[in-house]
């Protein structure tokens, strides 16, 4: 079951200039959603919204922010009131991630990884949330990760914090049933994705071998749009781990999950 046309919808996509935020990007758009698009690359993001708004006849308006920064949800949030675009669908797929033992990792980039990964999230939601409950229509799409199954040793602050939108997605969903809003947390296992490199972990054994690219997982994104699941795994294989994890010691899957992740 595919996303129907929506012309006159407009989805808020964080992340939306590569990886999965730029296939979902293209998706919604073929489907004629209205498109805010935010990102760093500016350059990118106007590239992106002219050949959008040409192919497609759809509104986009770009908004450059690094999401990693201390009110830039607020910025967010202004610019598209400012606008008068309402969001119908707000998408938080922006995330970094960092790989080595926490005692070496450079706190900088813990700490910005936070703010983009839990803090800047949470804020979206709660600016944007409000006008969705006011029209009883709304949906809320948190990209989390299999990674907030169980601890990540070597990745462990990516980890807790993807945690943390696994958590925060599922009580929301539960606090806004019946309000005609929904919230679904997506957990990708590995994507081929820039995270990869970015976060210096392109030798670990996780990423090695056949992994899913970021076109598979945002069409099963896209598809759970539809379907409004809390929770979405993408692929069997990761269902199965994810899931496993519950019936095995946690002494266990601390030691799995550290040889999963390590280099090899």
């Amino acid at each position: 079951m595919m996303v129907k046309k929506q012309k006159g919808k407009t989805v808020l996509i964080t992340g939306s200039t590569e990886g999965i935020g730029y296939e979902l990007t293209k998706l919604f758009a073929k489907d004629h959603f209205n498109l805010v698009l935010v990102a760093r690359n500016k350059i990118k993001l106007e590239e992106m919204a002219n050949s959008l708004m040409k192919q497609f006849s759809i509104k986009v308006l770009v908004i450059s922010e690094d999401l990693s920064k201390v009110n830039s949800a607020k910025s967010i949030f202004e610019q598209v009131s400012k606008s008068k675009m309402e969001i119908d669908i707000l998408v938080n797929n922006a995330g970094v991630a960092l790989y080595g033992d926490f005692v070496q990792t450079d706190l900088n980039k813990e700490l910005k990884m936070i703010q983009l990964n839990i803090v800047t999230l949470t804020e979206l939601v709660k600016y944007f949330l409000p006008n969705m409950l006011q029209k009883k229509s709304g949906q809320i799409i948190n990209i989390a990760s299999t990674s907030a199954s169980q601890p990540g040793p070597k990745m462990s602050v990516y980890a807790a914090s993807k945690a943390y939108v696994l958590s925060f997605s599922e009580a929301l969903s539960e606090e806004l049933r019946h309000t005609g809003v929904s919230v679904t947390a997506v957990c990708p296992g590995p994507t081929r994705t820039g995270i990869i490199n970015s976060s210096g972990g392109n030798n670990s054994k996780l990423f090695k071998g056949k992994i899913m690219t970021s076109k598979k997982v945002a069409k099963l994104t896209y598809e759970a749009v539809s379907k409004k699941k809390t929770v979405v795994i993408t692929g069997i294989k990761n269902k199965i781990l994810a899931q496993s994890v519950r019936f095995i010691p946690r002494s266990i899957v601390r030691k799995l999950a550290k040889k999963i992740i390590e280099e090899r």
